[in-house]
């Protein structure tokens, strides 16, 4: 069973929703973020960027966090957000490159996560969930959502959505980066079989956002410890519903700045212990699992398994992923900690594998490894044996942005 909230969402106006919703501000390039803060100042980046003002902070510090709370609060005087006056669920559609990604914005179970039926497949830091808590507690809001995965195999939840997406949108725009965002409000009766199809569910699994939702978690464990929950809007958190069909994952593909003390002739001398390695003619990404491109020197490489070193009954170690840190990284450039090595970087794959070479070169860094994309079923083979994937596996569709709809955690 999974249960789904409704949720007075706080929102932009109208006519200024298509200045107000924002990529996360790590997603854009310095000089990009600069102008956007200079020219629109409805901007959701000036209430998450407040060391763009007058007032120089600390970044992660409570004083950062009261001027973000802040600038939330002025955004809702000035009557940029409104608050919707009924609890209601939300269909969202974002259209990037003729793909739709088509799904509910909704409150989702605290618990349901804490029993593990809303499913994770990645570690979390302790220190970033406890920075994100306090972030939380200190601004009293959910802006950005989680996004969790279902499997509708009765295709009850798609024929309510397809049904919805007749109707005229509440918000219709389109953003600088060509994508398109629509968002309907769902009626009574709509909401109702929404949360009916959802109980039918044995559960949901994380696609993206474990540190938000972990952190969520965290609020709710702080407020009970201090018995300062309010009126159980911590019970849940702000979440996008997609059915798993609808997501695109990508790969999350290596960049390597050290050779170890190796020539090129030494690195293909190595690999052929656990791989058959053929030169290519051109960038090429790999056709299928167990299969990698490497690029070094500007020259682009196959790097094949062999069959001894693929466990295919071990839901991680049957990863390419993990063979690669196991085989290569590890054992060939010395890399054992993905998370804090500096000679290790990643690239999402939602770059052209033609442009790859030179992202590289520019980034500082020597070789590359072009990863085949994870598929639904790896993930939630992983999750579902209670295990994590390496980090950076995937790059998962879509992206939401922030300030569309905000969750208060303190009504």
């Amino acid at each position: 069973m999974t249960k789904i909230s409704s949720f007075k969402a706080i929102r932009p106006t109208r006519d200024k929703v298509h200045f107000v919703a924002a990529k996360p501000f790590y997603a854009y390039d310095k000089n990009v973020l600069e102008a956007i803060l200079q020219a629109n100042p409805y901007s959701f980046l000036h209430i998450i960027n407040p060391e763009f003002g007058p007032v120089p902070t600390q970044p992660n510090s409570e004083e950062r966090f009261k001027l973000i709370h802040d600038a939330y609060e002025k955004f809702k005087e000035d009557g940029i957000f409104i608050q919707d006056t009924e609890a209601s669920i939300y269909l969202y559609r974002q259209t990037k490159n003729n793909h739709e990604y088509l799904g509910i914005i909704a409150g989702a179970s605290i618990d349901e996560y804490n029993n593990n039926q809303i499913k994770v497949h990645e570690a979390t830091l302790t220190s970033r969930e406890e920075m994100f808590t306090n972030y939380l507690d200190l601004v009293g809001y959910n802006a950005e959502p989680v996004l969790l995965s279902y499997s509708d195999k009765d295709h009850s939840i798609d024929a309510i959505l397809d049904h919805k997406v007749l109707e005229r949108p509440e918000y219709e725009f389109s953003t600088m980066d060509t994508i398109k965002h629509e968002l309907w409000i769902l009626s009574k009766d709509e909401e109702q079989a929404i949360k009916e199809s959802f109980e039918k569910l044995d559960a949901v699994y994380i696609a993206d956002g474990h540190h938000r939702i972990a952190s969520s978690a965290g609020l709710k464990r702080k407020r009970n410890q201090l018995g300062l929950q309010r009126n159980g809007n911590e019970d849940n958190f702000l979440a996008f519903f997609i059915n798993e069909n609808r997501l695109e994952i990508l790969e999350f593909n290596r960049l390597v700045k050290t050779l170890n003390n190796h020539s090129i002739e030494d690195i293909i001398e190595l690999l052929s212990e656990n791989f058959d390695v053929q030169k290519l003619d051109k960038a090429k990404k790999p056709m299928k699992h167990n299969e990698f491109s490497m690029c070094i020197d500007n020259n682009w490489y196959s790097v094949i398994c062999k069959e001894k070193i693929i466990h295919q009954e071990h839901p991680v170690k049957s990863l390419d992923a993990e063979i690669l840190t196991q085989y290569i990284l590890d054992p060939i450039f010395g890399i054992k900690d993905l998370k804090n090595d500096t000679n290790i970087d990643f690239i999402s794959g939602d770059h052209p594998v033609e442009e790859f070479s030179n992202k590289m070169q520019k980034r500082g860094f020597k070789i590359g490894f072009v990863l085949y994309p994870i598929n639904i079923e790896e993930i939630k083979r992983v999750a579902d044996n209670n295990m994590v994937m390496p980090p950076k596996s995937t790059w998962i569709e879509p992206k939401l942005r922030s300030g569309l709809t905000i969750y208060n955690l303190n009504e």
